[in-house]
């Protein structure tokens, strides 16, 4: 399997345990980032996208987000900075759309999405802050792409990897991936092997004194 492929077969808390082990503990993007959609897992190799608030219409109202989408490769997961703002929506169907036919994987931001009624029947992972209806026409425009970003205190960038669930969502810096991604599937093994020995009623203290995991 690809790195891609293993990474999807994960969950961001055991991937959070390998990160917290090698001394990364702040990975994990702020709570309130969740998923909008009924899609609520996502994974695969970042891109970059950051935003500013604008009082005008700009000269090319939407031109790197266009360039955005258009250059993603498959398996990428845009990642957002909205800085919080709750007074438009940066994503909606037609830009989902867009994506799914290029092969990205999903999109996490610090800002917010509209048209639910129809990304509700898509399989695209939107994970957001939350729902405005109005655009982000004249209030909000993408300044930068591929650039590095830092989400809550957490530091992103370009081709870095990502993992979210209902739990949250988890960065792994790519320089790092391949070890993690290994350790985490060698983890949930352990996990499995746990798990078995409580459903059969082992003590908790003997079950972690024999694999140190719970």
């Amino acid at each position: 399997m690809s790195l891609l492929e293993d990474l999807s077969t994960l969950y961001s808390a055991v991937v959070a345990d390998i990160l917290d082990g090698r001394g990364y503990t702040q990975q994990t993007l702020p709570i309130s980032i969740h998923a909008l959609t009924p899609a609520q897992r996502v994974s695969g190799r970042v891109y970059t996208i950051r935003t500013e608030a604008v009082d005008a219409v700009p000269e090319s109202p939407y031109k790197l987000e266009m360039e955005a989408i258009d250059t993603a490769q498959k398996g990428d997961v845009l990642v957002m900075d909205g800085e919080y703002d709750t007074g438009c929506a940066v994503w909606g169907e037609l830009l989902s759309t867009a994506c799914m036919a290029r092969g990205v994987k999903g999109i996490v931001m610090t800002a917010c999405s509209r048209d639910l009624w129809a990304l509700r029947s898509m399989d695209f992972p939107v994970f957001g802050i939350g729902t405005f209806p109005a655009d982000s026409k004249g209030r909000r425009d993408v300044v930068a792409i591929r650039e590095p970003l830092e989400l809550g205190g957490v530091k992103v960038e370009q081709g870095d990897y990502l993992l979210g669930d209902v739990d949250g969502v988890v960065i792994i810096p790519q320089g790092i991936a391949a070890e993690i991604i290994a350790e985490a599937k060698e983890k949930v093994s352990g996990e499995n092997t746990v798990r078995d020995e409580l459903a059969a009623g082992v003590p908790v203290a003997e079950v972690f004194r024999r694999h140190g995991i719970l």
